[in-house]
């Protein structure tokens, strides 16, 4: 099960770019919103790594491993609609740096935390992440056009969760020095992000 479900969200991926080309006219700005929340995860180291690590994370250490992932989600979509309204979210910048750290820690050292915790800080972290990819999408589409765009960045979000998951259930179980590794770096990118902000 697991090997197939790589290769379903290798292959979703993959075929994303194409959905930007698809149409034109209305069709094509509607396609173009969903295309640009699809894509909206992977265009920031950021965002990608903290999605994978959140996922390597629940794989290894947190029951049911489903949970934190889809506080995540939600919590995604609140702040993308914080990010939609024009609300000035405070510290965006610096709890996203400290979302990175923080994920790559628990990666590393498969930290289990209690289950209420684990989602609370999933949840927390991504308001602001929401919160700072909802604002970016709110200058480029209006109207239904943002509904699209947070369906499709919602969406993404989950399969790199997913992804995620997948690396730690197959990888990082098994070869914990990847895990380590991994970890590492998602926390030292984490560290360098919050050191520039400083």
């Amino acid at each position: 099960m697991i090997p197939s479900l790589s290769r379903l969200l290798t292959s979703a991926v993959l075929l994303l770019p194409g959905l930007a080309l698809a149409h034109t006219g209305a069709e094509a700005h509607a396609h173009g919103a969903l295309a640009s929340g699809l894509l909206h995860p992977f265009t920031g180291i950021d965002h990608l790594s903290a999605m994978l690590a959140l996922g390597a994370w629940s794989a290894l250490v947190v029951r049911p491993l489903w949970l934190a992932p889809a506080a995540f989600v939600l919590m995604l979509a609140v702040g993308a609609l914080a990010g939609f309204s024009g609300l000035a979210v405070p510290a965006v910048e610096p709890m996203i740096a400290s979302s990175l750290l923080v994920l790559g820690l628990l990666v590393a050292t498969r930290r289990g935390l209690p289950v209420a915790l684990a989602t609370a800080l999933a949840g927390l972290f991504a308001f602001f992440h929401g919160a700072a990819h909802g604002g970016e999408l709110a200058t480029d589409f209006a109207g239904t056009g943002q509904w699209l765009a947070l369906g499709g960045m919602v969406a993404a979000t989950a399969a790199l969760h997913g992804l995620g998951i997948v690396l730690g259930s197959r990888l990082f179980t098994h070869q914990r020095w990847l895990g380590v590794t991994a970890g590492g770096g998602v926390a030292l990118l984490g560290s360098a992000l919050l050191l520039r902000l400083a």
